[in-house]
């Protein structure tokens, strides 16, 4: 499995590494395809770029996320949806 942490100097500057526009917090909302099924997770907070779109997001969040998937794999879920917003 990929993991979904990211570099905390990423989040820490006020620019985006990729085009230099401004980054604010913002949600989105991702998919995960185990094969089998997939697990949406809505309502996930990030850090995005203004201009392109680009999204981080901070370990604590992808150490939830990462235990979600694991959870939806143990139970063999052919579709899984959550918001983080209710977790």
């Amino acid at each position: 499995m990929t993991s979904l942490s990211t570099q905390h100097s990423e989040l820490s500057t006020a620019n985006c590494p990729l085009c230099g526009g401004d980054k604010a917090s913002g949600k989105t909302t991702l998919t995960v395809e185990l094969g089998y099924g997939i697990v949406v997770i809505r309502d996930v907070p990030t850090t995005v770029c203004q201009q392109c779109g680009a999204d981080w997001i901070d370990d604590a969040i992808a150490g939830k996320i990462e235990n979600i998937v694991e959870e939806a794999r143990r139970k063999h879920s052919q579709m899984e949806v959550i918001s983080l917003k209710a977790s």
